[in-house]
């Protein structure tokens, strides 16, 4: 029981100091004092509770998804009939009705037509179904119609898509710890604490960014497309607001072909050298950089539209070809704009569109008097505390004072650390944590008490106790810590957060608790060799 070497002690008050040092900052944040700028400030972040920010709730359509399943059959079918040299050939190809129609000329050629269309089909997850069905009718049309798992399979992928990249524009706006969740099978929940400017989330979310180069099919006639006329193989697409070009507000584009945007490998706002204007100057990977190469070259001479969520930014003429992988995108741009263009272009395309379906925003005043209650309640139930365990256990009290004091300065050091976000629940897991913590000292108090009862000396009743109840001490606090995690790994939002402190406070508690009282009362009994404890 005495034997505690100096390594050891060195440890464990190296340990607690510098966590307590970590602490420092978070709390010259919450008593408004200002923290020298030379020094590390790790602070722990604030959830949107507590700091303020957005809630917003985003809805996918589901509907887009099947008929992005159609375009991009339809363009697949093509391309395998293009690199088959014409040994087949198939009538206009109708996607009415949420199916894929097209009839083969040759009858003949109708189990060669087979033999390309089912490759480009595949096993929809686990169901064992397939993701389209193929039927022939009528001895040589053929109908591709979306199976139901091959939906939900392309609705999943689709939302996990549009998560990942809704993360990755938030992140590139700086904002720190976001809560970005799947809701369903159609939604996402976004929250971003102490964000100070909504709309521009709201903005930079519902923007799709899906990023198009499309020949414009000069063939088309003004008179026709002014009527939304489009010749076969093309379409519609109107102008951007203030895009406009002699007063035209749309322009035919050749449907199929082109180049797609995702390929890019960087998007940055610029300036244009010529006017002054700000511009998206982007480029394409190898691949990329090819295709667009060969589609400049192949048409100098020639308008191509840039569309950005179906909408033309500007039709160019090609002057000469573009070898080098990049192009800029010209439009009717602010600096501002420009940069969330470039960051919805760097972070990719969502594959569907999201729409705001659900708006909340927490003022930073409600989060400022949530902290000050939850100060309130952690100080007294605190004060409460310390005043029962002082009385009750004369100094093994003020020891179990002390522990409990560096177990909250250690929970609040290890959470800066950590880069982990507290929120309202969070500082319910505080309480919970402090009163929770005591309980150690309570059973090793009492069994000291026990065994003194019995008629054991000091040290002897000491170390029993201390080891006596390790095991109880262990046993509840494991049980505990299994429940904390499995709420941080199941849980969402506020739930991860009680569960993070709660698994901080836990570890903390434990060491303050059994580790570094143990040493302080070891200390005490080398020194003072008391013949009797005031328990």
């Amino acid at each position: 029981m005495l034997d505690f070497p100096r390594w050891k002690q060195a440890w464990f008050a190296l340990l607690a100091i510098l966590t307590c040092l970590a602490a420092l900052p978070s709390i010259f944040a919450v008593s408004n004092l200002p923290w020298p700028a030379v020094l590390p400030d790790p602070k722990v972040n604030l959830g949107l509770d507590l700091a303020g920010g957005s809630h917003i709730l985003l809805e996918a359509s589901t509907d887009q998804v099947l008929r992005q399943r159609l375009d991009t059959m339809e363009e697949s079918i093509r391309a395998k009939l293009r690199r088959a040299n014409g040994n087949i050939r198939i009538g206009d190809i109708s996607t009415k009705d949420g199916n894929l129609t097209f009839m083969v000329e040759d009858a003949t050629k109708v189990d060669a037509m087979r033999e390309i269309v089912l490759p480009l089909t595949s096993g929809a997850g686990l169901t064992g179904q397939r993701d389209w069905d193929i039927q022939v009718v009528d001895t040589t049309r053929f109908v591709l119609t979306p199976t139901e798992a091959g939906i939900k399979q392309a609705v999943t992928n689709a939302m996990e898509t549009a998560t990942e990249v809704v993360r990755k524009r938030i992140d590139a706006l700086g904002t720190r710890e976001p809560t970005i969740i799947r809701q369903g099978d159609e939604r996402i929940v976004v929250q971003v604490p102490g964000l100070k400017d909504p709309q521009a989330l709201k903005n930079l979310l519902g923007q799709t960014a899906k990023l198009e180069f499309k020949l414009v099919d000069t063939t088309a006639l003004p008179s026709d497309v002014a009527q939304g006329i489009a010749p076969p193989g093309s379409q519609i697409v109107p102008f951007a607001e203030g895009a406009s070009q002699g007063g035209v507000n749309a322009i035919a584009v050749k449907r199929l072909g082109g180049i797609k945007g995702d390929s890019l490998t960087n998007a940055q706002q610029g300036f244009d050298q010529r006017n002054n204007q700000p511009v998206v100057s982007i480029q394409f990977d190898t691949q990329g950089g090819a295709k667009f190469a060969k589609l400049t070259s192949e048409n100098v001479n020639r308008p191509f539209a840039i569309i950005l969520d179906g909408k033309v930014l500007s039709a160019p003429n090609i002057n000469e070809p573009i070898l080098g992988g990049g192009a800029q995108i010209q439009g009717s741009f602010t600096v501002e704009t420009a940069n969330q263009l470039a960051i919805a272009l760097r972070s990719g395309a969502l594959p569907v569109d999201l729409k705001v379906v659900e708006e909340r925003t927490v003022g930073p005043d409600l989060g400022a008097d949530s902290i000050r209650k939850g100060l309130i309640a952690f100080l007294v139930g605190t004060i409460a505390l310390m005043t029962f365990m002082i009385l009750t256990y004369g100094r093994f009290g003020i020891y179990a004072c002390v522990g409990l004091v560096l177990n909250t300065m250690m929970i609040l050091g290890v959470m800066a650390v950590a880069n982990t976000t507290l929120t309202l629940p969070g500082i319910a897991g505080f309480v919970l944590t402090i009163g929770a913590a005591v309980d150690a000292n309570v059973l090793i108090n009492e069994r000291i008490r026990e065994e003194r009862a019995r008629g054991r000396r000091v040290i002897q009743a000491v170390e029993l106790g201390y080891r006596e109840a390790r095991s109880a001490i262990f046993d509840g606090n494991i049980t505990n810590f299994i429940a904390a995690v499995l709420m941080f790994v199941f849980g969402s939002g506020p739930i991860r957060g009680f569960a993070v402190v709660l698994i901080i406070g836990i570890v903390t508690s434990v060491f303050t608790a059994v580790s570094l009282t143990r040493m302080w009362v070891a200390n005490w009994l080398r020194k003072s060799r008391p013949s009797d404890l005031m328990l």
